[in-house]
């Protein structure tokens, strides 16, 4: 990639702190420096135990006797917190620390889970549905990171991204960095470079993208709008107008947020 992420000005509305997407980075460098303390054999038998092989979830094939396994619709899920180097697991958490809590704030924590697995669902189906008969397993979190990529374009467009452009740093609008991601997607889909499950990081995408307006709270706009003013009536208690001489108060005038 051209560019690199370096972090967001977006304040978060809802929620103090994004213990899942906290805890969704935390799981993942424990399960690859347990990927990392085995030997390059047992190492081996985990990506083949637990990622998701194409061959073996829509086909007939099965696993060599031995290797550790679950059950191949489980693998869906098991090969997201896989991943095959430290720059693939850096790579992705950064840019799941960046995008994943504003994405976490929109939706609450327990619907944020189910949004980033279900985006690493939907990611991985394509990508086995493209080849069913490979036998190459498929691991990393980019396809479920995808979905928030999707998320975040449609709920924060006009967040400002600081960003790594040839080593120059830039604030950019988030559609501008994202909308130029999705397009290096299918770019390095018609290169040669062998490897990379760029079809799993598009329907990942566009899985995130479609699905975010049933994840989201109610009040909680698509495309940058400013949400609603909440207005909280206690007992039977009028608004009036304020008196001559009287300044209306500022509503949001040193009220703490959950960002302070």
């Amino acid at each position: 990639m051209p560019f690199l992420p370096l972090g967001d000005d977006n304040r978060r509305q809802h929620i103090e702190t994004p213990w899942i997407t906290w805890g969704l980075i935390f799981v993942n460098f424990c399960v690859f420096i347990l990927q990392q303390g085995q030997g390059r054999a047992d190492a081996g038998d985990l990506v083949y135990g637990y990622g998701l092989i194409p061959s073996v979830l829509l086909g007939d094939a099965d696993l060599a006797d031995g290797l550790p396994h679950l059950p191949s619709w489980l693998t869906l899920v098991s090969y997201q917190f896989l991943h095959g180097s430290w720059d693939h697991l850096l790579g992705n958490m950064l840019f799941l620390w960046i995008f994943g809590d504003n994405v976490e704030d929109a939706m609450g924590h327990l619907r944020f889970v189910a949004f980033y697995l279900l985006g690493g669902v939907a990611s991985g189906l394509a990508h086995a549905s493209l080849d069913p008969a490979s036998p190459v397993p498929l691991i990393g979190a980019s396809g479920a990171i995808s979905a928030v990529l999707g998320a975040y374009l449609l709920l924060h467009p006009f967040a400002r991204i600081i960003v790594l452009v040839f080593l120059l740093p830039l604030r950019l609008p988030a559609w501008v960095l994202l909308l130029v991601w999705f397009g290096f997607q299918f770019v390095a889909l018609g290169g040669d470079e062998d490897g990379v499950a760029w079809v799993a990081h598009i329907a990942g995408f566009v899985e995130g993208a479609a699905t975010v307006a049933f994840f989201k709270y109610r009040d909680t706009p698509l495309w940058g709008r400013q949400p609603p003013t909440r207005v909280i009536a206690l007992g039977r208690a009028r608004s009036r107008a304020p008196s001559a001489g009287q300044r209306p108060r500022d509503e949001h005038r040193g009220r703490r947020g959950p960002w302070d």
